[in-house]
């Protein structure tokens, strides 16, 4: 009787749980996108200061510092709008992924000192929040499961 009871008290928060994923699902969006968007924006807003930093301070591998600042800038603009809106919902936040990631790897002769240590564990955190949208998927409040239940309802 006692675990039929837990059983069910616990069935119970499950649920009430599982409704909480898309609200969870679009703050997470929302707030590893917005680092990104901002990131972007501050970088297209003083263009001379952003390729600079890409020709003395990011140490871009396999492009010239003007190519990286401009995919890089792009790259970071476009995905975030496509993880804020839950469009593309696998392929966005995987390009943010590898956004963060070349981010990391360009500035890892910062990162990696004692003095840059919490800025990787924040590319740590946007990271696995991005793994997370990649595997999961961007959740039901997303402009993707908008069009996919509207093209399931045309014959």
């Amino acid at each position: 009787m006692q675990i039929q009871a837990a059983a069910r008290s616990i069935y119970a928060l499950d649920k009430y749980i599982d409704k909480l994923q898309p609200a969870f699902a679009l703050g997470t969006r929302w707030y590893v996108a917005w680092v990104f968007l901002n990131s972007g924006y501050l970088k297209i807003t003083d263009w001379e200061q952003t390729v600079a930093l890409f020709e003395s301070e990011y140490r871009v591998p396999l492009m010239s510092p003007l190519w990286g600042a401009i995919t890089g800038t792009a790259s970071e603009l476009i995905f975030s709008v496509l993880v804020i809106l839950g469009l593309g919902s696998r392929l966005a936040p995987l390009g943010l992924f590898a956004v963060n990631a070349m981010a990391v790897i360009s500035t890892a002769h910062v990162l990696f000192t004692d003095q840059g240590i919490f800025g990787l564990r924040q590319h740590q955190f946007w990271g696995f929040m991005l793994a997370m949208l990649t595997i999961y998927g961007m959740g039901s409040w997303s402009l993707d499961t908008l069009i996919k239940r509207r093209a399931n309802d045309k014959p």
